[in-house]
C-alpha cells in the first residue's frame, strides 16, 4: 500500500546571525544553509499494519508523513501510496487517505462537529446512508454521541481529538497517517483513543503510520517500529526484536509480605545486586544485567519474604535513547 524508495527532502533555511547587528546585516545580506530532513529513505507498509515512527525532534518524522500524504514534494526519490504518486494529489488518492495531526485541527472552532461532518460528507461525496452508518459507528465507538451538536470550542481537548478522528475516518480511508494523535491528552483519553485505533484497524484493515513521543502509544499499538535519526532510518523491524537485541537490562519487581520482618519491614537493601530503582519497604524494583536476571531473582527469593516477583523488559523509551546515542551504548 505504501512504498518509498530513496526519499530525500532538503530545505533551504535562513541562518540567523546573533545580536542586533547580525539582525541588521541579515536585512541586506542573508546567509542560507541546506537542511536535509530526509536522506534516501526506503519504507514499505502493508494493509493492516500500524508502523510506529519514532525519533527525536527534527529527525524527519513529520516531513516523511507529509511527503507520503502529498503535502510536500520531495527533493528526490519515489513513493507510491495505493498506486498513486502522493504529491500529484489526484482525487482518487485523496479520497482514500486520512491525515490526523494532534496539533492541527480540520473542524471549525465555532461550529458543532456535526455540521463539520456534513460538509465533509459533501467533500468526499459519501452516500447519505453510508455517512449516517459510519458516523453512528464511530461516535458510538468513541462515546461522543451526545457531543455532536456542541460547538468544538466548548469541548474538552480529548473530546476534540475524538471528533478529529471521526472527521478523518468518515470516508473509510485505506491509508491513515497519525501524527501525534494523543499529544496533550490525559491518561483516560489516551487509552480510549488507543483502544479505538486498534479496533478500527481490526475492522477496516487500513495501513497506518503513527508518530508519537509517548512510548505507551508505540508499545500498545505497534508491532513494528521505524526509528529515525537526522532523516535516516536507524532501525526498521519488530518492536520485540528491537527490545531483545538492544535492551541490556531487565527490571525485577518484588512485592514483599508484610509483618514477617518486624514492624518497619526489611532493611533497605543497599548491597542488592543491580541498581535500585524503587524501594518502599513493601516493594523493591531493581535494574540488572539481562544475563544476571535469573540469578538475581533467585537471590531475592532466598533473601526477602517475597510475595510476588515479576521480571520485565527495560522501558522501550530507554532502549530507543540508547540506540539514538543519547544514553548508554546498547
Amino acid at each position: 500500500m505504501i512504498r518509498a524508495r530513496g526519499l530525500s527532502k532538503t530545505f533551504r533555511v535562513h541562518r540567523k546571525e546573533p545580536g542586533l547587528m547580525g539582525s541588521v546585516r541579515s536585512l541586506f545580506s542573508r546567509k542560507w544553509q541546506q537542511v536535509h530532513a530526509l536522506k534516501g529513505l526506503d519504507l514499505d507498509v502493508g494493509a493492516g499494519e500500524i508502523v510506529g515512527l519514532v525519533g527525536a525532534n527534527g529527525a524527519g518524522k513529520t516531513t516523511l508523513v507529509k511527503a507520503l500524504a502529498g503535502i510536500i514534494h520531495p527533493t528526490s526519490g519515489t513513493a507510491e501510496v495505493l498506486g498513486f504518486v502522493p504529491w500529484q494529489r489526484k482525487n482518487g488518492f485523496r479520497k482514500q487517505i486520512a491525515l490526523i495531526m494532534g496539533q492541527k485541527a480540520q473542524l471549525w472552532w465555532d461550529l458543532p462537529a456535526g455540521d463539520g461532518f456534513l460538509l465533509l460528507r459533501e467533500i468526499y461525496q459519501i452516500p447519505n446512508d453510508t455517512f449516517k452508518a459510519n458516523l453512528a459507528v464511530l461516535a458510538a465507538a468513541l462515546r461522543v454521541e451526545d457531543k455532536l451538536n456542541i460547538q468544538i470550542r466548548r469541548l474538552s481537548l480529548g473530546e476534540r481529538m475524538k471528533m478529529e478522528l471521526i472527521a478523518a475516518l468518515l470516508h473509510q480511508p485505506r491509508v491513515v497517517f497519525l501524527d501525534e494523535p494523543t499529544i496533550g491528552l490525559d491518561l483516560a483519553a489516551q487509552r480510549a483513543i488507543r483502544e479505538f485505533i486498534l479496533e478500527y484497524r481490526r475492522k477496516e484493515n487500513p495501513a497506518m503510520i503513527l508518530t508519537s513521543h509517548y512510548m505507551e502509544d508505540i508499545e500498545k499499538l505497534c508491532e513494528r517500529i521505524v526509528l529515525m535519526r537526522d532523516g535516516e532510518l536507524v532501525y526498521d523491524g519488530p518492536v520485540a526484536k528491537m527490545v531483545s537485541s538492544f535492551a541490556r537490562h531487565k527490571v525485577l519487581t518484588a512485592h514483599l509480605r508484610a509483618g514477617e520482618t518486624g514492624p518497619d519491614g526489611p532493611a533497605r537493601p543497599d548491597s542488592a545486586p543491580g541498581e535500585i530503582l524503587e524501594w518502599s519497604g513493601a516493594s523493591l524494583k531493581l535494574k540488572v544485567d539481562r544475563a544476571q536476571a535469573a540469578a538475581v531473582a533467585s537471590h531475592l527469593l532466598q533473601t526477602y519474604p517475597v510475595a510476588d516477583l515479576s521480571i520485565d523488559e527495560e522501558d522501550i523509551g530507554t532502549v530507543i535513547e540508547a540506540m539514538l546515542g543519547k544514553g548508554p551504548s546498547p
